[in-house]
């Protein structure tokens, strides 16, 4: 198959739409991170997309739309789901509600009675699915398990043959996929961290919200709400090691050649870029957030290098989200410093 590369013109987003509606897979542009869309009322179609990814089958599918209306067929609209997509969409906030009997696939849900719902801030996504007139599946458009594509060419790079087209809409502003709050569960609960915090929900909701990304992944036979919470995710090839920066000087000490530095460009500063391969997150929580992705991406294709250093961030705000990818792409490891080891 011949994957196709569209822009952001109105005749290519026609053009997307109508592969939607003929059961074809198309990559498309988010805020956050690109999603690999097919019709989510189309069992084939969606079959297609966990092919392309090489996803398993019990981890649901975000169903993603251009207007809320598209999802009333679908799931109970609860009055906390309303007070959020009021203040919260179209943007990085997804959503699980209970589906209505018979009314979304099983394949979307991983077989439960409660379906993920987000309607993304990027105005060529929202158009291209008013157009194709159905809710679309919405997962990374990444190889299952790998890091998440923020632009077009990290679609292509995974996906090239596997897919109908890619929409492209230039890099992605987030960089780290939306926030997963279930409403199905006794208290609001946070499934996976992203761009709108805890705090943001309890503001609204006028209630505790639990945050639930601590904890441990879920057993064998559980089926997983959101994408996340159960299998290997955001991990390159290479090994990745996370750092604090109070452990940048003993860091530097230990590096070699087929190390690679990602850290904040006030680090970097003290290192000769032709000598340490390097990668800059640039300044601040949310331009690493947006860089983060790229970085593992670029490195895990360079054949010269073993490991990747990575700076940890303050545990706020969308740092934290940045923090919960580089614990799960890291699996955890970090450099404790000379005088630790």
């Amino acid at each position: 198959m011949e994957t196709k590369t569209l822009n952001n013109s109105t005749k290519a987003i026609e053009v997307a739409a109508k592969l939607l509606q003929s059961g074809e897979v198309v990559a498309f542009p988010t805020e956050t991170v690109y999603g690999l869309g097919a019709d989510a009322t189309n069992d084939e179609a969606v079959k297609k997309v966990f092919v392309a990814k090489g996803r398993p089958s019990d981890n649901p599918l975000i169903m993603t739309v251009g207007a809320i209306e598209q999802l009333q067929p679908y799931v109970e609209l609860t009055a906390q789901a309303k007070e959020l997509m009021t203040v919260f969409w179209p943007g990085s906030l997804t959503i699980i509600l209970p589906i209505k009997t018979g009314m979304v696939s099983m394949l979307v849900t991983g077989g439960l009675e409660t379906a993920a719902v987000r309607m993304p801030a990027n105005q060529v996504t929202r158009q291209m699915i008013r157009l194709a007139g159905v809710p679309i599946v919405g997962p990374s458009a990444n190889t299952s398990g790998k890091p998440s594509p923020t632009t077009a060419a990290h679609v292509k790079h995974d996906m090239a043959g596997k897919i109908a087209a890619i929409v492209d809409d230039g890099p992605t502003q987030v960089g780290v996929e939306s926030t997963v709050v279930d409403l199905t569960a006794k208290r609001p609960t946070i499934l996976r961290t992203g761009a709108v915090s805890q705090g943001d929900l309890e503001q609204v909701l006028k209630t505790e919200v639990i945050d639930a990304t601590s904890q441990k992944a879920l057993p064998a036979d559980q089926v997983p709400k959101a994408p996340g919470m159960k299998y290997r995710h955001y991990a390159p090839d290479k090994e990745v090691v996370m750092f604090d920066p109070l452990d940048w000087q003993d860091l530097q000490r230990v590096l070699t050649t087929s190390d690679a530095v990602m850290a904040e460009d006030a680090l970097l500063m003290g290192i000769d870029a032709r000598k340490q391969a390097s990668w800059s997150l640039g300044t601040g929580l949310e331009q690493a957030s947006e860089n983060l992705f790229a970085g593992l991406r670029y490195f895990d294709d360079q054949s010269v290098i073993k490991r990747i250093y990575v700076e940890s961030m303050p545990d706020m705000g969308i740092g934290k989200a940045y923090n919960n990818r580089l614990g799960k792409a890291s699996g955890g490891r970090l450099f404790q410093g000379l005088d630790s080891e």
